[in-house]
């Protein structure tokens, strides 16, 4: 099987951040990194993070200093230490408790706005950071009971772990595997269309989560043939993807099909074909639609296509 390189980073990755783990038990420094009117604070809003120029197709992060800062920090909400971006600490905080923070902000903060929208539009490595600090607060707004007994939280490591006040276990994020395949066959590669998709018209690779006891091979094996009947053989391993929507990472494969037969499992997918690289060179002469160019998905086709015979 062709084995293919990735062409270029994926949305979400190329963090500039120096997450600096060491200092997150140094309370010290967090006590003065928080007083600091230098420190940068990315602010997340019901799951919308602050940007500007979003309208005019350039957005570009926002992020909070000084008063604009402890304006939202107010909201009561937790916050998290990210690490160092050129030396500057750069925090997270949830401001999802106020009802509407923009008036909290002086004028020309720009909106929040979901990230997902515009990441193939934002500079190298916002992206990245403002992910970084949505999955985490979302981790934190989520989980503030113990899972064992049920007893409050409390936050530890400079919010990237808690402490339950009632049995004293320790919590920390977790992120869940997913596998996301495009799987090819004789110069064709099979995509599928579910439901759950924004576009009537998108078809898209497969995608599934690992379960417990599985290899990430295994798991690309089973979710093709449990979607689609097709069974695969050789797999091969092309790039990752942060996906903190909610708390996933997405870890993409080239996979060779060793049947053509389709065998859709309506639960999980409304149609599945095999599609030439005419029609995906073309997909709106053809009548559908591919996946977003910031996508993962998006990658794993461009780049078979890049290099398959024409």
């Amino acid at each position: 099987m062709l084995s293919v390189p990735a062409s270029r980073p994926n949305a979400y990755t190329g963090s500039p951040l120096d997450r600096a783990s060491g200092r997150r038990e140094d309370q010290a420094f967090v006590a003065a990194a928080l007083a600091d009117p230098e420190t940068l604070f990315a602010p997340v809003w019901r799951a919308r993070s602050l940007m500007k120029g979003v309208e005019d197709g350039r957005p570009e992060a926002v992020l909070l200093t000084g008063a604009a800062a402890e304006a939202v920090r107010m909201a009561g909400g937790p916050w998290a230490f990210l690490g160092l971006w050129s030396g500057r600490p750069v925090f997270a905080v949830d401001c999802s408790g106020a009802d509407d923070p923009l008036p909290l902000l002086p004028e020309g903060m720009g909106a929040f706005t979901d990230l997902r929208a515009v990441a193939g539009l934002l500079p190298e490595g916002e992206a990245a950071v403002l992910a970084h600090a949505r999955g985490l607060m979302h981790w934190r707004v989520k989980h503030r009971f113990c899972g064992v007994c049920g007893s409050p939280c409390e936050p530890r490591s400079a919010g990237n772990a808690t402490a339950c006040t009632g049995c004293g276990a320790q919590h920390f994020p977790r992120t869940d595997p997913a596998v996301i395949m495009l799987v090819v066959r004789g110069g064709r590669a099979l995509l599928g269309h579910s439901r759950r998709f924004p576009h009537a018209r998108m078809f898209s690779t497969l995608a599934g989560f690992v379960e417990p006891g599985e290899s990430l091979e295994e798991a690309v094996r089973r979710e093709v043939e449990e979607e689609t009947g097709v069974r695969v053989g050789d797999v091969r391993y092309h790039s990752s993807q942060p996906w903190p929507f909610p708390a996933s990472i997405m870890l993409g494969f080239h996979a060779e099909g060793l049947s053509d037969e389709l065998d859709i499992d309506p639960e999980e997918l409304q149609d599945a074909r095999w599609f030439t690289l005419a029609e995906l060179r073309d997909p709106e002469a053809h009548g559908f639609a591919l996946p977003r160019r910031d996508s993962i998905a998006r990658r794993l086709i461009e780049d078979w296509m890049g290099q398959a015979a024409p």
